[in-house]
């Protein structure tokens, strides 16, 4: 247990390195390069050119990305131990299509021009709209199907995607171009208000999660053999996805659609850690909070001066990292076999 629980301190240390060079280097990149030897100059100088690149636009990124990152990494981790399927990410029940719709809506109507508020609060409007019909329409005598409800979560998902074509198809073309950036995804919110809040209800989510990491571990092995080992499958299948979708609904609602970051991390964390959730949920969200950062870096730089919407970075790194691993999975059962 000793020799567990040493393995486990070591891989969050790492990790916790990891993210502070990470975060390091996010601060230090940009078209006005900053060593970390002259960051406490430069903040203590308001006067300082670099001040305000540090103050407005780098230190917001990367705190965005922190919390941004870290809970899709938890999200995932969450719902593939709910669904024993490495497979299923946050986006999968749909929560991102109705998070889109809310914007897309909120873009075509003009709402977004009454007040900038208005487009995250119609991103989490539509997030939280579809995980009420997701859990409403998941329900049983039984109690929740977690095999209808991710069902319903991808015919949520298509539905949603022909109603945002439809407001697409009536709309301008300046409407469009926003809702397309906006869809892509971006660490670029300046609002201090909403990037704390974002902070808080990240490691809020953490935190809550867990309470509930002995029940996960629980469920490993199938929602009936956790009931016999004296746990409320239901209720807690229940508290875990309103977690997962409240931290998933947040995360879009400011940042927008950000993908593969809830499915390939807790992938990729439970290779290294392994599956036991009291150091997969931290593993999982340090991870994804690197991840992000890292992605937010590569989407400034690649086209430099212009920029890449970091969904584009984490896409496309994300994919083929997957492929890589589920390739390496195979090889290695090959292997296994001929043995």
């Amino acid at each position: 247990m000793k020799r567990k629980e040493l393995r486990w301190s070591l891989s969050l240390l790492l990790l916790l390195t990891g993210l502070a060079a990470a975060s390091a280097l996010s601060l230090g990149t940009g078209e006005v390069p900053v060593r970390m030897g002259d960051l406490p100059r430069i903040l203590a100088d308001r006067e300082c050119p670099e001040y305000g690149i540090l103050a407005y636009i780098r230190i917001p990124r990367t705190l965005l990305g922190l919390a941004t990152g870290g809970s899709l990494g938890l999200a995932g981790a969450i719902l593939q131990g709910i669904y024993r399927n490495p497979l299923v990410e946050p986006y999968t029940l749909g929560i991102s299509g109705g998070a889109s719709l809310g914007v897309t809506f909120a873009i075509t109507t003009g709402l977004h021009l009454v007040n900038i508020l208005f487009l995250p609060l119609a991103g989490f409007a539509g997030a939280f709209a579809t995980i009420f019909l997701v859990y409403a329409l998941s329900l049983g005598r039984g109690g929740v199907s977690v095999n209808r409800m991710l069902l319903i979560g991808v015919m949520i998902s298509f539905i949603s995607s022909s109603l945002m074509m439809f407001f697409m198809s009536v709309t301008s073309a300046e409407n469009i171009h926003g809702i397309v950036f906006w869809i892509m995804g971006s660490l670029n919110e300046s609002n201090g208000a909403m990037i704390a809040a974002m902070i808080v209800l990240s490691l809020t989510g953490l935190g809550a999660a867990y309470l509930f990491a002995t029940p996960l571990n629980a469920l490993r092995l199938g929602e009936e053999r956790a009931a016999h080992l004296g746990f409320d499958t239901n209720g807690v299948i229940r508290i875990l996805f309103i977690i997962t979708s409240l931290l998933t609904g947040a995360c879009i609602a400011v940042a927008g659609v950000i993908g593969f970051v809830g499915l390939v991390i807790p992938h990729i964390t439970r290779l290294w850690t392994g599956s036991d959730y009291r150091i997969l949920l931290a593993a999982s969200f340090l991870s994804g909070s690197i991840f992000l950062i890292l992605c937010d870096v590569a989407a400034r730089c690649v086209i430099s001066p212009n920029e890449l919407p970091v969904g584009v970075i984490t896409g496309v790194a994300g994919g083929v990292t997957f492929i890589l691993l589920l390739s390496e999975v195979r090889r290695k059962e090959l292997q296994s076999k001929k043995l």
